[in-house]
């Protein structure tokens, strides 16, 4: 063999090492990142968990349900910058220095259940002539605890406390009450909703030995309506999209970066929350990535190009300071995983534009609180539901 021909066979098993060493790198880049290689980083660099801290800024490729996009509009506030929610309206002030959060690994329980309330419920006094039991009520109550699209409930005053509740076994009761719901997300009551709650009503009384007192329908519908023209202006949903720059992530990969904010395990397969500070409170924030990779056989081997970051503005309170807390996770979340937070058209979120949502909220929450419909209320969860 020439030395021409050694020389060809040399240059040509070097190029073939460099074209398998550039495919296996292609391959490495391309598989979604895991766990492990959090775990390995984190060790790298003496990692302490990141905190909320709004005194860094946040990043210029910054923030969306429905998905909403996060920038409110559709009541009165229509004339907004241009990547937003409908059915909102509001504003939000300065952020604090600091927002702690507390790694929780139990999500709150339920809180109990809000009774009627004058507010957003058509209330019928259910007049008794002698009292009555808790089991006889429980006995007497419909099959079915709704009215039309509208939650259908009955109450009795307790002699122990003084206070409405819905009944109980072993409890004995002299006043009774029942009510529906005027509004919801489903829309006002109306005239063959009212209709079915004094059918219902009517039939539960009779059961028990009670005389309802109906208020005037045509009255409540109208309610109704006011009612659920003020909500409609006034709900809003913001989401984030965070969007991977390069390498795709893991499921494992996101959960363990979200878990080091806060974020716990949801009760379905691609959700975590962060839980509020009050026991029964709503979560502060939601972060969900496609379910299917969450159940996956392998879900290490499965690759998530995206994660979506929503917050349900009506049913947190203000207190939590909870956009903050959003536009704070975002950004962290886009650091440590080398993302970029955008609308739902896949564009970036300037510093700009997330300070224009959050001054809008401010005047949400102001509009909430005047109608005692504070955002986290048990009215307003209810209303907004």
């Amino acid at each position: 063999m020439s030395s021409l021909q050694i020389s060809l066979a040399v240059i040509g098993g070097l190029v073939l090492a460099g074209v398998v060493a550039y495919n296996a790198w292609v391959t490495r880049r391309s598989a979604p990142r895991t766990a492990r290689e959090a775990g390995q980083e984190a060790d790298g660099a003496a990692g302490a968990a990141p905190v909320f801290d709004d005194t860094r800024p946040a990043t210029s490729d910054a923030g969306a349900h429905e998905r909403i996009e996060p920038v409110l509009g559709g009541g009165p506030f229509d004339e907004q910058p241009p990547a937003a929610a409908a059915r909102s309206d509001g504003e939000f002030g300065q952020a604090p220095s600091m927002v702690p959060v507390t790694l929780s690994h139990v999500v709150n329980p339920p809180e109990k259940k809000p009774g009627l309330d004058a507010l957003i419920d058509v209330i019928t006094p259910l007049l008794l002539e002698t009292e009555v039991s808790g089991d006889a009520l429980l006995a007497a109550l419909p099959g079915t605890r709704r009215v039309g699209s509208k939650p259908f409930a009955v109450e009795g005053l307790s002699e122990a406390t003084g206070e409405w509740e819905s009944p109980r076994l072993g409890q004995r009761y002299r006043a009774l009450q029942a009510g529906v719901q005027l509004a919801n997300r489903a829309g006002p009551l109306n005239d063959i909703e009212f209709s079915e709650f004094v059918v219902k009503a009517q039939a539960f009384a009779d059961a028990v030995g009670a005389a309802p007192d109906f208020p005037d329908m045509r009255a409540e519908v109208a309610r109704a309506r006011e009612l659920d023209a003020f909500a409609s202006g006034h709900d809003a949903q913001l989401g984030f999209t965070l969007r991977a720059r390069r390498a795709a992530w893991s499921p494992g990969y996101v959960a363990q970066n979200a878990a080091q904010l806060g974020f716990v395990a949801g009760a379905l397969p691609g959700r975590m929350v962060l839980s509020g500070s009050s026991a029964g409170q709503a979560p502060i924030l939601s972060l969900a990535y496609d379910p299917q990779a969450a159940m996956a056989d392998d879900p290490e081997l499965s690759a998530l190009r995206e994660i979506a970051l929503s917050l349900e503005v009506t049913h947190v309170p203000r207190s939590e300071q909870p956009f903050v807390r959003m536009r704070q996770a975002a950004a962290a979340l886009a650091e440590a995983m080398d993302g970029v937070v955008t609308d739902d058209a896949g564009q970036p979120l300037s510093s700009d534009t997330m300070d224009g949502i959050g001054a809008d909220l401010e005047s949400l929450y102001d509009a909430l609180d005047s109608r005692d419909l504070s955002a986290g209320s048990p009215q307003a969860r209810r209303l907004f539901s």
